[in-house]
């Protein structure tokens, strides 16, 4: 029971440190790496040992994976691929499902673009198709801001569920977890499309709402501030060609060999191969750079990229390192085994993963403190498989994404630029985001059903 009491105390820490005291997580989670090191009574010359083997343990399989597909998504939202990613949508469905149309261009934006980023990217398209459509602004918000959650939960290159599958040990089967996340995902973006459509005689009630009644062309202004727009081949060729490369690696992979052991075989695993497969995403990012000076033009992108990837690349490592330590501890043994004895199985991760994300926020931070908690007591609770830790990770995803509120940053990013009330939102885009966790979780647990 002692084990107990300190993996809460230490999980107690974590949440008060980053929400309350507002410490960043990098340093809260190796602070909760000494803690829990110290009271397991671990060996003190073997502390820092595991600590830095945690930390860079992880980093090595899937850091450079972070990195690329940061840079990547900084190229496409700095060129305009996202407003053509956009485009094309709206001309396959044209303007007879407004909030679909929203969700689907959410869903494919934040798979290399960050929810946040993309909010604010998409936001003026969102706003000229509610004015044009005369569909309540609440509504399409709510839409755009969950299908844009959606992907960013569940479908790796986005770091959070990167990370969370290279502690769970599936850095080489990013294809399967692609795969598993881009169906969840779409479920939970359809259930918070659902939710959204509750809200299609709504208008904002926040301070500036009025000021949405504005002309379409705001618009085709944003366009214009981009200037020539990347076709929709180049647009989506630096995100899709790198999935679709990990994708035909794991199925070559796959025991039954369906592609075969030649040639073939060996170019696939290769080419699937995640840091590969990005790096070949990096290379057709390269053409959607328009200055003159294209090798300047793309060093300036490598170093935003590389602004936005470090702290998440810290998170991650800290997280691998929080794992690491109490993969030493008996914590995960018995703890599965007392799970398995209550019968919860796959709902735990999601529980932990819903708890942190209320407590403190960020999904990533979910994400990774999660994964590296549960880690340890897969094999106790039948989820040692490769499938039983992909379903895993979608079980953390959900978690993740239960709930956003006042202290998530993408919480205020919809409720701003939307111009909705806190009130409003609560009822808006929080309960769209518990629906969507839910609904996810309950899909996971169906999976679990038939695939385990």
């Amino acid at each position: 029971m002692n084990l107990v009491l300190i993996l809460l105390a230490v999980i107690a820490f974590i949440v008060i440190a980053t929400s309350k005291f507002k410490l960043h997580p990098f340093l809260t989670l190796i602070l909760a790496s000494f803690i829990a090191a110290f009271a397991y009574g671990l060996p003190s010359s073997d502390i820092a040992k595991t600590i830095t083997t945690g930390f860079g343990g992880i980093l090595g399989y899937i850091g450079l994976v972070i990195v690329l597909g940061t840079i990547i998504g900084t190229i496409l939202e700095k060129s305009g691929a996202a407003i053509t990613m956009a485009d094309v949508v709206i001309k396959v469905l044209g303007q007879r499902f407004p909030t679909l149309t929203m969700s689907i261009i959410g869903y494919l934006v934040s798979i290399p673009v960050f929810c946040d980023s993309g909010f604010v990217i998409l936001n003026s398209l969102k706003q000229s198709m509610a004015n044009r459509m005369k569909v309540s602004s609440v509504s399409m918000s709510v839409a755009l801001a969950t299908g844009l959650y959606a992907t960013h939960t569940f479908v790796p290159p986005t770091p959070g569920p990167i990370a969370a599958a290279g502690n769970l040990g599936l850095e080489s089967n990013l294809g399967l977890v692609i795969g598993v996340g881009v169906f969840v995902a779409a479920v939970a973006a359809l259930a918070g499309m659902l939710w959204a459509n509750r809200f299609a005689n709504v208008e904002p009630d926040g301070e500036g709402a009025e000021e949405l009644k504005q002309h379409v062309e705001d618009f085709e202004s944003l366009k214009a501030a981009y200037g020539t727009l990347p076709s929709p081949a180049k647009a989506f060729a630096p995100i899709f060609v790198p999935i679709l490369l990990i994708c035909l690696g794991s199925i070559a992979n796959f025991p039954s060999k369906p592609l075969g052991t030649d040639g073939l075989f060996d170019l696939l695993v290769f080419l699937g191969q995640p840091v590969n497969a990005l790096m070949i995403g990096l290379l057709l990012s390269l053409l959607l750079l328009k200055g003159s000076n294209k090798i300047k033009e793309f060093s300036e992108r490598i170093s935003q990229g590389l602004v936005v990837a470090a702290p998440i690349l810290l998170i991650t490592g800290a997280g691998g390192a929080f794992g690491a330590v109490l993969k030493a501890t008996e914590i995960g043994t018995f703890l599965g085994s007392s799970l398995s004895a209550l019968g919860i199985g796959i709902f735990m991760p999601f529980i932990v993963a819903a708890a942190l994300k209320s407590a403190q926020g960020s999904s990533t931070v979910a994400l990774v403190a999660t994964s590296a908690l549960v880690a340890p007591m897969l094999g106790d609770i039948g989820l040692a498989s490769d499938m039983g830790r992909v379903l895993t990770v979608m079980a953390i995803g959900a978690g993740a994404m239960t709930v956003s509120h006042a202290n998530d940053s993408f919480f205020w990013v919809v409720t701003q630029f939307s111009r909705m009330s806190v009130k409003q939102a609560y009822k808006a885009q929080t309960m769209a985001t518990l629906v969507q966790g839910v609904t996810a979780m309950i899909l996971v647990y169906l999976l679990s059903l038939v695939l385990l």
